[in-house]
This record gives structure tokens, C-alpha cells and sequence, in this order.
């Protein structure tokens, strides 16, 4: 708050209101406030920075119930995206000292992993990304505001600091990039006081044992599959399925790969308590019933006092196509979006292109189709399109052909490494040039391998420029564009030879 003294403000003190003054000839202090300081909201203020705008970004990180808290960035770079591949990459290590053997390696004794070490490293990368942010946002001369913002009106925002101060400013215009949090089911006695979440196990001291993860989400998985890793006894608790909203088929190999990798699964069940035992140990009765999410970090905003239109079942903003709320001047894009992907890259490039059309630059909308992901389990999963069910429910079972193949990545044969999950499906439209709908690949680096497919959607690609790519051997990524078998004919779709 120190820095808001400095250059051409000016404190006006009625009593514990602090109200920001400018010298502007402008109407309001700002051209645009970003209330949010996670990847997208960044992205946002940067680049409206860039094109001539006056910007203030508000970020503010509430403690988790535990207490855990972290710098700027958001969830991505402090309790998502960045420790979870780390963690991911020390599981996949763990597996590739086991594979050495195999391939000549001389590893004498058994091989252990420490918690606190991979910890520590990754906690303080994480500390210098926090760094580079608030030193891009100052080089870019973003005005940084450590305050928890709450929307006044439609030009208004308030900010509130640790300390209990609030700071008036006003903005033409105003952008919600709040992203969501974990949420706890409060109606499991015990959940809240022994449980932690995704905003925790990041930055854990020390190792947290024996675990069980409740929920099949993809956050939940990838958490299961690098605690399994790294050598922990790890249970996936689960209510119905899991990987919801991606391809079932796919979901199913992932899972079943999981089991063969050490991870347990129950399913079809939820917690129904969860108590300390004497000996200091949880102990998890469980039932089917219903359990947390991740909630929109929505409440504490005042939306619903300016008419801010939210979804009633999930608390998230309903969003026009250029991210527009139901209030003027109000705008809101990534997680905390209705029916927005929940993926880091698309809060960023929807912040930039939404900087661009408020600041008069351009009228690009964000395209949210055909946007590539990738789940981060022991076998990874990366797809782009659409999921084989929700193909044929657009196109219907005949208006659809599906390619696939069963394939052996050239690492896992000296190793002697289970390949049977590992898999290619292409979803195409049955019709004329088979446009592909969807493209579905589990192994090695499918983040990699996803991506560049991924640019071939956004051209129109069809099944005939697959087949008239050609492959990089040896690769994983070769097998798709040879894929040829159809799930409709039925023929044995194992990739035979090298």
C-alpha cells in the first residue's frame, strides 16, 4: 500500500475510508481494473497496458482453511498447473529409475523419495514466478494492489487491505478474473477440520502419507497419480465417474492404468465422516451421497447487490460472447465464467483478446472451441474436439467415424512396460472430407503431441490431411496420422511392426 503515497496521488482520510485522488483530466482513475491476479487477469492488464490504458490490478489470496497462502500468479502458477507437473515429472522419474535397470543402468540398493527436498525446490520456483510478476506488472507500469476488491458499482471498485483499510477507485471499465477455490463438503462432519485441498498439498512441509483423494476430476486424478509416484498408498475415493465431461472410453483407460500403476479405486462412494483416530491416523466412513467442487470465487465480490447475473447452481457469472455480464461495464472471463473451460491458456488468450476490444484495438472474440488440454496422470491424456459421445450426439452414431489404434511407445518394450492403455482415437464426420470432430491420445508427452495437433482444428483438418502428413519415426505422435482402422469395421485395431 506504500507505493499508492508515491507519484501524483493524492490521501483523502474520512475516517478508516481511504479514498485514492488523481490528477487525471480523465473521468475516472482508471481506464480498466482487473480485480484478480491469476494468469488470465494478468494477461488482461498487461496487455491493455500495452495499448495505451491507465490499469490497477487487485489481488488478494484468502488463506485456505488450513492457513496456506501464496504470492501473485494466481492457482496455476502457485497451487495448479506449475507444482502439479513437477510433481508429475518427479513421479515419472521415480518410474524411469525402475525402467534404467532395464536398460543397463547399475542402481544398487533401494531407491527412496524425499518430500521435503522436492518441496522445497518447487516452492521456491514457484516464489520466483511470484517475483517475475509483480516485476512485469511494474515494467509494463500496471498499478499492483495487494487489497481484496469488491465491486460498488458498475465504475467502482473497493478495495480492502489485510489491515482493515479500504481504497476507493474507479474504473470505465472493470474485469472479474477471480478464478475459483476448492470447496469442502460441508456436510461431511470432520471434512473441514482433518481434510486438506488442492490449495494445500502444494506446500506441504512434509509428506502427507497415506492418502485418500475424494473426487475423480482431473485435478483429483493427476493429485493420486503423483502421490502413487512418488511411493505413497493412494486411494481415489469416487461417486460416479471419473474424468467427467471428457471421453468415457479414454477415462476408462486412464483409470484402469492408474490401478495397474499401484493407485486404489472405490467406487461408487463418498465420505459420510471423517474422525482422528488416537493413534493420530483419519479415519473415513463413507456412503454414496454427495460431495464438494471447486466454487467460483464469486461472494465476497458484491455482485449480487449491482444485479450481476450468476448462475444459480454454480455461482458462476453468465457470460455474453464477448465475456460481457448482465451489468454494463463489467466484465468477467476464465474459471469463473458459466461453461468457460477451466484451463489456464484460455483465461489468458480470452484476457488479451478482451484488453484489445476495450481498449478499441480489435473485435476478435475468443474462440472457445476445439481447445487442447491435457490431463497430467502416470499415463497422460491429451485430447482437442470433441469427446466420441459428445459427437454423436451432435452428429449421431451414423453421422460419425471413429479411427483408432492400440500402440506401444518404443520406450515401454526394453522396459517391459504394460502398453495396453495406450491409445489414438480420431472422431470424424462420417460425410464428405471426414472433418475431424476429435482427437483422443493417452501416453508418453500427450501434452507435446495434443498441442501440435491442436493447430491443425483451428485450419479444418480433416482425415485426409492426416493421412497425407507424414510421420516422424520413431515417435508416439507418428501413430496418429497413421491411424486406419475404424471402430465400425470391427478389425483388431492393435499397431502391429515398428
Amino acid at each position: 500500500m506504500a507505493a499508492l503515497c508515491r507519484g501524483r496521488h493524492r490521501w483523502k482520510r474520512t475516517n478508516c475510508l481511504y479514498v485514492v485522488k488523481r490528477n487525471l483530466t480523465g473521468k475516472y482513475d482508471y481506464d480498466l481494473v482487473v480485480v484478480g491476479g491469476g494468469s488470465g487477469g494478468l494477461a488482461c492488464s498487461k496487455e491493455a497496458a500495452q495499448l495505451g490504458q491507465k490499469v490497477a490490478v487487485l489481488d488478494y489470496v484468502e488463506p485456505s482453511v488450513k492457513g496456506t497462502k501464496w504470492g501473485l500468479g494466481g492457482t496455476c502458477v502457485n497451487v495448479g498447473c506449475i507444482p502439479k507437473k513437477l510433481m508429475h515429472q518427479a513421479a515419472l522419474l521415480g518410474t524411469a529409475v525402475k525402467d534404467a535397470k532395464k536398460y543397463g543402468w547399475q542402481i544398487s540398493g533401494p531407491v527412496c523419495h524425499d518430500w521435503a527436498t522436492m518441496a522445497e525446490a518447487i516452492q521456491n520456483h514457484v516464489r520466483s514466478l511470484n517475483w517475475g510478476h509483480r516485476v512485469q506488472l511494474q515494467d509494463k507500469k500496471v498499478k499492483y494492489l495487494n487489497v481484496k476488491g469488491n465491486l460498488v458499482d458498475e465504475h467502482t471498485v473497493k478495495g480492502l487491505t489485510k489491515a482493515g483499510k479500504e481504497t476507493i477507485l474507479t474504473a470505465k471499465n472493470i474485469v472479474i478474473a477471480t478464478g475459483g477455490r476448492p470447496k469442502y463438503p460441508t456436510n461431511i462432519p470432520g471434512a473441514m477440520e482433518h481434510g486438506i485441498t488442492s490449495d494445500d498439498i502444494f506446500w506441504l512441509k512434509k509428506s502427507p502419507g497415506k492418502t485418500l483423494v475424494v473426487g475423480a476430476s482431473y485435478v483429483a486424478l493427476e493429485c493420486a497419480g503423483f502421490l502413487t509416484g512418488i511411493g505413497l498408498d493412494t486411494t481415489v475415493m469416487v461417486r460416479s465417474i471419473a474424468l467427467r465431461g471428457f471421453d468415457q472410453q479414454i477415462a476408462g483407460l486412464v483409470t484402469d492404468y492408474m490401478e495397474t500403476y499401484g493407485t486404489k479405486f472405490a467406487w461408487s462412494c463418498v465420505p459420510k465422516r471423517v474422525d482422528k483416530l488416537s493413534s493420530g491416523a483419519l479415519q473415513v466412513t463413507w456412503t454414496d451421497t454427495q460431495t464438494g467442487s471447486r466454487a467460483p470465487e464469486t461472494k465476497a465480490l458484491g455482485l449480487d447487490k449491482l444485479g450481476v447475473q450468476l448462475n444459480d447452481e454454480t455461482g458462476k457469472i453468465v457470460l455474453g460472447a464477448d465475456e460481457s455480464t448482465s451489468v454494463p461495464n463489467i466484465y468477467a472471463f476464465g474459471d469463473i465464467g458459466e461453461g468457460r473451460p477451466e484451463l489456464t491458456p484460455t483465461a489468458i488468450k480470452a484476457g488479451k483478446l478482451l484488453a484489445r476490444r476495450l481498449a478499441g484495438q480489435s473485435t476478435e472474440l475468443m474462440n472457445y472451441d476445439n481447445v487442447p488440454t491435457t490431463v497430467f496422470t502416470p499415463l497422460e491424456y491429451g485430447c482437442v474436439g470433441l469427446s466420441e459421445e459428445e459427437a454423436e450426439k451432435r452428429h449421431g452414431k451414423d453421422g460419425i467415424e471413429v479411427y483408432h489404434a492400440f500402440y506401444k511407445p518404443l520406450e515401454f518394450t526394453v522396459a517391459e512396460r504394460d502398453a495396453s492403455q495406450c491409445y489414438i482415437k480420431v472422431v470424424c464426420e462420417r460425410a464428405g472430407d471426414q472433418k475431424i470432430l476429435g482427437l483422443h491420445f493417452t501416453g508418453p508427452n500427450a501434452g507435446e503431441v495434443t498441442q501440435g495437433f491442436a493447430m491443425g482444428f483451428q485450419c479444418g483438418a480433416a482425415y485426409s490431411h492426416l493421412l497425407q502428413t507424414v510421420g516422424i519415426h520413431p515417435t508416439c505422435a507418428e501413430e496418429v496420422v497413421k491411424v486406419n482402422i475404424t471402430k465400425r469395421s470391427g478389425l483388431d485395431a492393435t499397431v502391429t511392426g515398428c
